[in-house]
């Protein structure tokens, strides 16, 4: 007697073990066929779902696009306004009282602003006459062309200017007392309150930066290498700042070596990233000049200002050392 739970009779085995060379096959064939489909329906599914996958993401990156410019859009319109709410003020001077007047070193001297747009015949004359005395020398043979693309800016109406005239008070500087009547304004009577120098600048947008500009930093003989120079450079740097800008930037020739001392040993200012020799060695070596800036924050400083070797990512460091390696060998330097 056999106990039936253990009983191994044909009939009591389950269906899938009584014949195993038919049905056994027949059932493992019928388990292949069930898995190619279900793979092949997996397959469909992870087809379908990189689909959506991608889908997605192409809507997400369009999506993600149209946010990047609508931000870009509105960060140029910002900074357009900040731009034409600093331009639009005619006398920045207003805002700082104790910079009106210098006194300092034998100076005596008091300042005005001015617009382009708005100048005075026997200013214009001045401002010529000064350019040609000062900028000639340095510009070498460039002069003649550059003094006619002076003679346009300096009548722009984005040009602003602060004008150094000797003070009314003055009695003691009598090198100051020197310059002819083509400097002096109608109704003044002998040298009192006449030109002796003007600083002209402009809010514009450097690599999506607002910022000032410097285009000339013009003084006398007489009242140079007296710190007026550095109290006017101040000056700009404080407009700038309440003004919203980004940075003070100017243009120096390389010839004048006095001028780029000044910049970037007493003032600090250093070469930008969009200086020519900055963008490419050799096409600055060509070039005369140098563009300088000073910035104030992080995101102008980031735009404008040069990274040294040790600032730069390793990738840009090596293509920085191999360009270096390229110049000096078509210098034919070691």
């Amino acid at each position: 007697f056999r106990s039936p739970a253990v009983d191994s009779s044909p009939e009591r085995r389950p269906k899938e073990e009584n014949d195993g060379d038919s049905d056994g096959h027949a059932e493992s064939g019928g388990g292949s066929l069930s898995w190619r489909r279900e793979g092949r329906l997996g397959v469909d599914v992870v087809l379908l779902w990189l689909v959506e996958s991608m889908e997605a993401k192409r809507l997400l990156s369009g999506k993600e696009k149209k946010i990047k410019r609508k931000e870009v859009l509105e960060k140029k319109k910002a900074i357009d306004e900040i731009i034409k709410k600093a331009s639009s003020v005619k006398d920045h001077l207003v805002s700082f009282p104790p910079f009106c007047h210098y006194e300092r070193n034998g100076l005596s001297v008091c300042l005005e602003s001015g617009l382009g747009d708005q100048l005075a015949p026997p200013v214009k004359k001045y401002i010529q006459n000064l350019l040609k005395v000062n900028m000639e020398g340095p510009y070498g043979p460039e002069w003649q062309m550059e003094e006619k693309v002076k003679r346009r800016e300096m009548v722009s109406p984005e040009a602003h200017y602060i004008f150094v005239r000797q003070s009314t008070n003055t009695t003691s500087n009598e090198n100051l007392s020197t310059k002819s009547e083509e400097t002096t304004y109608p109704g003044q009577t002998g040298d009192r309150n006449r030109l002796v120098g003007f600083v002209h600048y402009r809010f514009i947008v450097e690599e999506d930066i607002p910022v000032v500009y410097v285009y000339e930093l013009q003084l006398e003989t007489c009242t140079q290498r007296k710190g007026l120079g550095k109290f006017l450079m101040q000056l700009i740097e404080l407009i700038a700042r309440k003004n919203h800008m980004g940075a003070v930037m100017l243009t120096v020739q390389k010839a004048n070596v006095l001028a780029m001392n000044f910049y970037t040993t007493k003032l600090r200012y250093v070469i930008s990233n969009i200086s020519p020799s900055r963008v490419d060695p050799l096409i600055g070596a060509e070039k005369s000049y140098e563009i300088l800036c000073k910035t104030f924050d992080s995101e102008a400083r980031a735009k404008l200002e040069t990274l040294y070797l040790h600032q730069m990512n390793p990738n840009v460091r090596i293509k920085s050392y191999a360009w270096n390696i390229l110049v000096r060998s078509q210098k034919g330097q070691p």
